[in-house]
């Protein structure tokens, strides 16, 4: 389909779109005024991870489109946890968690989006201020009239802890309900007319936009982004080392470029359309690159990707230490680092502690199979113990891997 607005365009361009409710009206809609839209975030950790970033993206372009973000904190049903395509039940978070989450989260919206009182200023509300405050029987009578639990019983996300025959707790149920009242909230409150998300809200965001028709008469619409996945089938974000944040607290500057410089061959283009800001002619080039080339391009992701998350000076200095590491053989500044308690260290002992490895039998595995080096030689001996002195010493694990271990 050919679009009108910049916004549905670029968004099609550059590969978000999955799902859309009456494109035709959004996109009229979009080509002739601002459209408020929101997504939701739970504040279940401090910090959000790369799995949470194409839904980032989408309200920056949003944004970068001339419409108005609305970052949706889930102060109130983070109290209940989102169950969709969940396997069990989350850990219920207490109110005083739930706020400091939501603090350090809004330092990386902040680095996204441009926040204000303009009107495509983007705003941080927090749902707990209307559910919080709802009247348990009210509410039942006003909005739940409109929920059919054959409906809800349908709905994948919900089907598939039934079919696996695990617990799916009434809260838990209610969820959809209090998701969809959002939407409504949001159409009243800040004339939100969008709601966005992964392909696994789709069915969240039509309850939204028929409890609004029916309670309001006002026609609302919803886009989900597709599952992202790598180009060998996996998850997008999930590592042998845990998640990738987006929190430079919780990872490492150097880590969190590394993973993207380690992005496969086959999916750089579409990672620099929905995670940098390159032009997409730009991108065109880069990713008709070959061989050894295509190296050029992965630099530019790991950069670009890092300077929007983690700043400028962040990105230039893990892109130096990436050189000096790999093309010089010296280390850089940004590498992650240990300090072993005292002169001595078995590389063991290192590979865990630089997270290399989970166990002495996963550290000497990797020993085995030749995939330990110190200094860039490789280690032979699992029982080997280096000596600390005054410069720090290079450990790596594979090809991708690389760190500093320092005296005490």
């Amino acid at each position: 389909m050919t679009y009108q607005s910049d916004l549905l365009t670029t968004l099609s361009t550059r590969g978000y779109i999955h799902q859309l409710t009456d494109a035709a009206a959004l996109d009229r809609l979009a080509a002739s005024g601002v459209v408020p839209g929101y997504i939701g975030f739970d504040p279940t950790a401090p910090s959000l991870h790369v799995g949470s970033l194409v839904q980032i993206m989408l309200l920056r372009r949003l944004q970068q489109s001339g419409h108005k973000p609305i970052v949706l904190m889930g102060g109130g049903t983070g109290k209940i946890g989102d169950p969709s395509f969940k396997e069990e039940s989350r850990q219920m978070l207490t109110e005083d968690r739930l706020a400091t989450n939501v603090a350090s989260i809004r330092r990386i919206f902040e680095r996204f989006l441009t926040f204000g009182n303009g009107p495509t200023d983007a705003v941080m509300l927090d749902n707990a201020e209307w559910l919080d405050a709802l009247e348990y029987i009210p509410f039942l009578r006003e909005v739940g009239q409109h929920f059919s639990v054959n409906r809800m019983l349908s709905f994948d996300s919900v089907k598939l802890r039934l079919d696996r025959e695990q617990s799916l707790s009434f809260l838990e149920f209610n969820y959809m309900i209090l998701q969809a009242y959002d939407f409504l909230e949001l159409s009243r409150r800040a004339g939100c007319r969008l709601q966005m998300g992964g392909s696994d809200q789709w069915g969240n965001i039509v309850n939204g936009i028929e409890l609004a028709r029916r309670m309001d008469s006002t026609e609302v619409y919803g886009l989900t982004t597709p599952l992202i996945t790598t180009a060998d089938g996996g998850k997008m974000g999930k590592t042998m080392a845990g998640a990738v944040w987006l929190h430079e607290d919780q990872l490492p500057h150097f880590d969190y470029w590394q993973f993207w410089r380690n992005t496969d061959d086959r999916d750089v283009g579409k990672f620099l359309r929905l995670f940098t800001d390159v032009a997409v002619e730009e991108i065109e080039r880069l990713e008709s690159l070959e061989g050894a080339e295509i190296n050029a391009a992965k630099i530019v992701l790991a950069t670009e990707a890092t300077a929007m998350c983690r700043g400028r000076e962040a990105a230039d200095g893990a892109a130096e230490t990436a050189r000096k590491t790999f093309a010089e053989g010296t280390s850089g500044d940004a590498l992650p680092t240990m300090t072993a308690a005292g002169d001595t260290i078995t590389v063991v002992d290192a590979l865990i502690g630089l997270g290399f490895a989970k166990s002495k039998g996963d550290a000497r595995r990797l020993i085995a199979g030749g995939g330990a080096r110190v200094d860039g030689e490789k280690v032979t001996d699992d029982a080997l113990t280096v000596t600390l002195g005054d410069t720090p010493i290079r450990l790596s694990a594979g090809k991708k891997h690389h760190g500093l271990i320092t005296r005490g």
